[in-house]
């Protein structure tokens, strides 16, 4: 299962479908110059525990090292990854 991403200029989501079905999102908008906020992240309780908000957590930060942006985790899951992974994460947590 791979992560896609759609956005538009403002909203946007990182997503994971199987057989055409969404069953993981994680969804953000831009907050600011070089910043975007996630809001919150849904996983299908039939694919619950298999990684998969990890991935689109995974994707999140991939995404913002490219674009040299920060992350402002409000999600609860997203902020739970991404401080516990804080060395591999760091780079990437917006700090104000």
């Amino acid at each position: 299962m791979n992560v896609q991403q759609e956005q538009d200029e403002k909203k946007a989501r990182f997503y994971i479908e199987d057989g055409g079905e969404r069953i993981a999102v994680m969804e953000y908008t831009y907050t600011g110059e070089g910043e975007f906020t996630i809001h919150h992240t849904i996983v299908d309780e039939a694919y619950e525990g298999k990684g998969l908000g990890k991935m689109l957590v995974a994707a999140a930060v991939n995404f913002a090292r490219e674009h040299n942006m920060k992350i402002i985790p409000r999600c609860p899951y997203a902020r739970a990854v991404l401080t516990r992974s804080k060395p591999e994460y760091a780079d990437v947590l917006y700090s104000a």
